[in-house]
Formats: structure tokens, sequence, C-alpha cells
């Protein structure tokens, strides 16, 4: 697959099915867009679709669907300014959000809502994610 050597590192620890549909996406993309930002941009939202990020990599999602509010808009655009979960599934029930903040070892999460779980896992993720690229 050309998009091969442009996967991210973290879907490059992803499984199969996430770099297929990265790459597929990506590709399709750079056919429509050409290289570059925006392409990335339109494979990752595919992505978020399907998977969510925890940790260093992406893992399938029990349903598919937009992960954030971002991703739910029709037409939705990364330079628009709404925030994003940063492939966190925002959408996700609390329990699952829980479940997710334990395997990260996210400290205080009994006591966290919703939206503070979100961003606890955001931050656990992109600490993972600098961990395993050093």
């Amino acid at each position: 697959m050309p998009a091969k050597k442009d996967l991210p590192s973290t879907v490059a620890r992803s499984g199969r099915k996430a770099q297929e549909t990265w790459g597929k996406t990506h590709d399709s993309a750079v056919e429509q867009y050409g290289e570059g930002e925006r392409s990335h941009r339109t494979a990752f939202s595919a992505l978020k679709h399907t998977h969510e990020k925890v940790g260093d990599h992406w893992e399938q999602k029990d349903e598919k669907g937009p992960s954030d509010a971002q991703a739910a808009r029709k037409g939705a655009s990364a330079r628009s300014g709404a925030p994003t979960a940063g492939g966190v599934d925002a959408t996700a029930s609390k329990a699952h959000l829980m479940d997710v903040a334990r395997r990260l070892d996210v400290p205080g999460r009994s006591s966290m809502t919703k939206d503070e779980l979100v961003r606890a896992i955001q931050r656990a993720n992109n600490r993972e994610t600098s961990r395993a690229r050093s």
C-alpha cells in the first residue's frame, strides 16, 4: 500500500484493520486532494469512526460512529476551531471511559466527570505516544 511509508507511528503500532482503514483513506484522499496535511486529516477522520486511541496505538471500537461532536458534524473541518477529543471516543459511555482510564492508570479517575475523563485520557495517550516515539 502506498500509504505504508506515510503511516503515523501510532497507526503503525495498531492492528491490521486500523492500518488498512488509515491507508486506504489516505491513498484515496491523496488522489482527491494531493499529498499533505489534508490527506492525513481525512485518513485520521475515517480512522476515528472505527477506532479509538488508547495509549500509543488505536483499538477498534465496539460500535462505529463519530468519536466526538466535531467528527459528527457534516463537512467538519480541522480548521474550524471546534474542539476534538484527539482520538478518544468521547461519545462512549462513562463506564467505557473509566475502563480505558484504568488501563492507562489515570490517577483520580474514580471522582472524574465524563469530560474530565476524556481530557485525562487524552493526556495519558499523549504521554504514551511520546514515550513510544523516544
